[in-house]
């Protein structure tokens, strides 16, 4: 195995995650959330401001298409040196994202389009029954250069976990 791929395998993940109520204030709170975790784990500025996004849009859509009465959605965020995960899971696994240009002059329906736009990858995984997670990834820039001093911040491996 070379130097490189052990590195990859020893880096801290770090985790967030959230249980929010499936409504636009629910959505507004994962985004706001988000945001300052992302800042607490010291990532480039740029991809905070893309994330931010990514997790608007994925928590809108999970409070407008996944909402069910009752269940809430979940928010979570995995991120490595090298890869940024935001996952947004909600309770209609039978209801698939479907990405579709809509008519010039609506006012909605732009929001997968953006996903695609600002994430390097993103999926939907089903289950279990009766949920279905929507992601996408952010490749990153190092965190840090490889000349600086590796340690871990106050929010890096498990202590950083919520759930």
């Amino acid at each position: 195995m070379n130097q490189e791929m052990s590195t990859q395998l020893n880096a801290p993940t770090r985790r967030f995650g959230v249980s929010l109520s499936p409504t636009p204030r629910g959505a507004r709170l994962a985004r706001l959330l988000a945001t300052e975790w992302l800042r607490a784990w010291d990532l480039p500025p740029g991809s905070i401001d893309t994330a931010a996004h990514l997790v608007a849009e994925l928590a809108a859509n999970a409070a407008t298409h996944g909402r069910l009465p009752g269940r809430d959605f979940r928010l979570a965020l995995h991120a490595t040196s090298a890869v940024l995960r935001i996952e947004v899971t909600d309770t209609r696994g039978d209801d698939l994202p479907r990405r579709q240009p809509p008519p010039p002059d609506a006012v909605s329906g732009r929001g997968l389009l953006l996903v695609e736009a600002l994430a390097d990858r993103w999926g939907v995984e089903l289950g279990p029954v009766p949920r279905k997670t929507v992601w996408a990834e952010l490749n990153l820039l190092p965190l840090e250069s490889p000349a600086a001093p590796k340690h871990g911040g106050p929010c890096s491996g498990a202590a950083g976990a919520l759930f």
